[in-house]
């Protein structure tokens, strides 16, 4: 328990206990417990910058087009990391620009929680939801003279938190509209984000699946296979052997490596007949009805749960959680995220045992079972590949890992029982890791097309192409197209 029953900044406020946002007041602990002063914001410069990424690129050009829109206003409008670094600043308001040099919020220097406090971009980046912070609700009072309201950015095609959009103003200005427009820049640059991203689907939100109940007779993932590479069956007995001496695991590594399922098959190995609950991190909005529904089970004997993407837990909801587990006493309980750093910091003194799951790039030799298993549940009988479709998967660098590998052969066992090339995607056989405009990925995807029809000569796919074959050979070495032959 902490010393004192209320944060140290709910006794300097002047509002009743009772009015303050519960919010705002775990924010205000959470601060306390960084050790951030109450009385100056104390800098913590880093200067180094991505400002090549995508979420960047695009944040930007939204600000820009917003800046020209309030040019004559007393706003600030800035991009930030995932971790609260500044990226970028405009206003043109230049004493307000002096000012907030002189409280360090500029390019180069974070804004977490951990680092200056309670502030907007703080809370949107800790809860992952957007947040108004007034002038007197923040944790610093150096900062009580501005108002923040400031939006979370999720990459719409993976929903990793990308940033934030953070706008300042004078705490004497008219607030009214600010948390509104941060909401909208957001937006616009997740939207901005998908439409680059060559036409990629966006990662659906998930609705009502709270968690998964396996079946004793089922393997963990309904279905996913349970012996592997080597390097595979290293990482899930170092869990196992975790798990049997009762730590609680953390599992950590790419997203859609497989996380989840080996921790899963772990359980399953030490508890055979009991349940495995799989409980995924929920939108920030749901996370109070997530945690109602499932915790309760963390007190029952026979089930063990596996908690996904803990890293993408606002602060609050990690806090109960913890506090639910430490509750609970001995409750069987992994987790996963993409990185130990990215726990939540309440989760992080829980974890006893980090276990590192290989991306499927360092187990190449798991492809091609994984293929013929996903193949199998999609028609129910098994689908043959072709030795080239076979070649072209083992080759591919897979950047989403055993996700994109489920997804590319669900997609083509829908269509075929004998999987050959010309049923993969053109992002499985071309290996350019740059973005393609919309005409150069078109162009791409035309050629594979047709160099993938059966019995297919070059000349012939010069001739229907439009191209020589000379201009073929040149294209398919500029996208780096693979098209193993049978």
């Amino acid at each position: 328990m902490h010393e004192h029953p209320l944060p140290q900044r709910a006794q300097v406020h002047d509002a009743p206990v009772a009015a303050i946002p519960s919010r705002l007041l775990a924010s205000w602990q959470r601060s306390e417990d960084y050790g951030v002063s109450l009385e100056e914001i104390q800098p913590v410069f880093t200067g180094t910058l991505d400002d090549e990424s995508l979420f960047f690129q695009c944040g930007k050009e939204v600000l820009a087009d917003l800046h020209r829109t309030l040019a004559s206003e007393p706003v600030s409008l800035m991009l930030t990391d995932a971790d609260g670094l500044v990226l970028n600043r405009m206003s043109g308001d230049t004493s307000l620009l002096r000012a907030l040099d002189a409280v360090h919020l500029a390019p180069g220097f974070s804004y977490s929680e951990r680092e200056a406090g309670t502030n907007g971009l703080g809370l949107a980046l800790a809860d992952r939801a957007p947040s108004l912070v007034r002038a007197e609700q923040h944790y610093a009072l150096s900062l009580c003279t501005y108002t923040c309201a400031a939006a979370p950015v999720l990459d719409p095609l993976t929903g990793r938190l990308e940033g934030a959009v953070n706008l300042t103003t004078w705490s004497t200005s008219s607030s009214e509209l600010l948390l509104a427009l941060a909401q909208s820049a957001a937006g616009s640059t997740a939207s901005l984000m998908l439409a680059r991203a060559q036409g990629h689907r966006p990662r659906q939100t998930p609705r009502g699946e709270v968690f998964r109940v396996e079946a004793p007779r089922l393997e963990p993932g309904a279905g996913s296979l349970d012996d592997l590479s080597p390097r595979w069956n290293e990482t899930l007995q170092e869990a196992l052997v975790a798990l049997r001496a009762g730590r609680v695991v953390a599992a950590v590594g790419e997203p859609g490596c497989g996380r989840a399922t080996l921790l899963a098959q772990a359980e399953r190995h030490l508890r055979p007949r009991d349940r495995i609950l799989a409980a995924r991190a929920p939108a920030p909005q749901d996370a109070e009805a997530w945690l109602s529904l499932w915790t309760p089970e963390l007190t029952k004997g026979h089930t063990a749960v596996v908690v996904r993407d803990v890293d993408a837990l606002p602060a609050w909801a990690a806090e109960r959680l913890r506090d639910l587990v430490l509750a609970a006493g001995d409750a069987a309980i992994s987790m996963t995220a993409e990185r130990f750093e990215d726990i939540p910091a309440a989760l992080r003194p829980l974890v006893e045992t980090v276990v590192q799951v290989p991306s499927l790039r360092e187990r190449p030799a798991d492809v091609t079972p994984i293929a013929h298993q996903v193949a199998r549940r999609v028609r129910g009988r098994d689908v043959a590949l072709t030795p080239a479709a076979e070649r072209a998967l083992h080759d591919h660098a897979w950047p989403g890992n055993v996700a994109e590998l489920v997804e590319v052969v669900r997609s083509a066992a829908t269509r075929t029982d004998l999987i050959d090339v010309r049923h993969l995607p053109p992002s499985v056989l071309s290996g350019t890791t740059r973005r393609l405009s919309r005409i150069e990925a078109f162009e791409r995807d035309e050629i594979i097309r047709v160099v993938t029809q059966p019995g297919t000569s070059m000349k012939e796919a010069a001739d229907e192409l439009g191209m020589s074959r000379a201009t073929i050979y040149r294209k398919i070495a500029h996208y780096d197209i693979h098209v193993p032959r049978a």
